[in-house]
């Protein structure tokens, strides 16, 4: 995991700093510059997006709060584009995972954990940017997945834990058009500026990749809009 350090911020313009028109915009733009106005359109009046606490990306996740110190909002992404996904290992258990992850002295999170038997914890939105990649850039376009364990014990990555995070990754990259591959499914090793290690040698990729090609190729089912709204348990 890692926090906000990294390189500088991206600059693709998204569909809000398009749609924003008139005087308005052109006067905010002159203000702030297209990159700040995309980014603040949500304070505008009447264009925040509505938000329900405890609402899941993934059906198969509790919903457990990172602190708000720890994440920054956004609206993902029409901001930021996604197009990646980062697998983590925490170095420990999945409890000291979601501690560390609502202490705000921490200053980092990520979007999900995934525990040794399978179960997974939402702690931040997924159109909301998670502290988790060390880089900015990278925080700003991706989703980060941590993991219960130690990158030394190869006996801490299970069968369901490789399972349950294969499904949580084939349904982001199906949601947001990412390619199922190793180019944008990345351990945090591989982001640029990083000095951590994980998920280390004993992460099998090839295992992991081929479980996430077969859930995103399984057939989806369709929510109806009384689950799709649905806030569910916490952890």
């Amino acid at each position: 995991m890692g926090g906000e350090t990294g390189r500088g911020e991206n600059r693709r313009v998204g569909r809000r700093a398009v749609l924003v028109g008139g005087g308005a915009a052109a006067a905010g733009a002159v203000a702030l510059g297209w990159d700040g106005l995309r980014r603040l359109w949500w304070r505008l009046p009447g264009t925040e997006r509505r938000r329900v606490e405890g609402e899941l990306d993934h059906a198969g996740a509790v919903w457990t709060a990172a602190a708000r110190a720890n994440w920054r909002r956004a609206d993902r992404p029409g901001d930021f584009g996604i197009d990646r996904v980062v697998i983590h290992v925490v170095q420990g258990s999945y409890a000291t995972a979601l501690r560390v992850f609502k202490n705000p002295g921490h200053g980092a999170a990520t979007h999900y954990v995934v525990g040794r038997d399978g179960r997974i914890a939402q702690m931040i939105r997924e159109l909301d940017v998670a502290f988790h990649a060390g880089n900015r850039e990278m925080n700003e376009r991706s989703i980060g997945i941590e993991h219960e364990g130690f990158v030394d014990r190869p006996q801490d990555f299970t069968p369901a834990m490789y399972a349950a995070s294969a499904r949580l990754t084939a349904d982001i990259c199906a949601r947001y058009g990412i390619p199922v591959d190793r180019e944008h499914v990345i351990g945090h090793v591989e982001v640029e500026g990083t000095d951590h290690t994980d998920p280390g040698p004993h992460w099998d990729w090839d295992r992991y990749m081929e479980l996430v090609r077969r859930a995103a190729a399984a057939p989806r089912p369709v929510p109806s809009p009384a689950s799709a709204s649905r806030t569910t348990r916490r952890a």
